[in-house]
């Protein structure tokens, strides 16, 4: 992997601490980490990045943003949301 040589100093987008970008990861919330083209990389700290799932979530990011929060509460959300992956899965069974 490439290594910097700067001692720049980034965010954790999980729990909020500055710690220098070589004990950080990047993260890209549209799963393509290498296509690094004209794009600007959010970080998180080593162990917040050791806590994550990283299983596949293919679709994940979009289904998120399809759901509208606007107004509503933590239980409609989630039962917005698992309504929408059931049918998804039913979807793809059925193919």
């Amino acid at each position: 992997m490439w290594r910097r040589r700067d001692n720049e100093e980034v965010t954790c987008i999980a729990c909020g601490e500055s710690v220098p970008r070589s004990e950080a990861r990047e993260y890209d919330k549209h799963g393509d980490r290498w296509d690094r083209e004209d794009k600007a990389f959010e970080h998180l700290c080593k162990p917040c990045y050791r806590e994550l799932c990283h299983l596949p979530r293919s679709g994940l990011e979009t289904l998120l943003e399809d759901i509208d929060t606007g107004g509503r509460t933590r239980a409609e959300f989630l039962a917005e949301y698992v309504e929408l992956v059931e049918s998804d899965h039913e979807a793809e069974s059925s193919d």
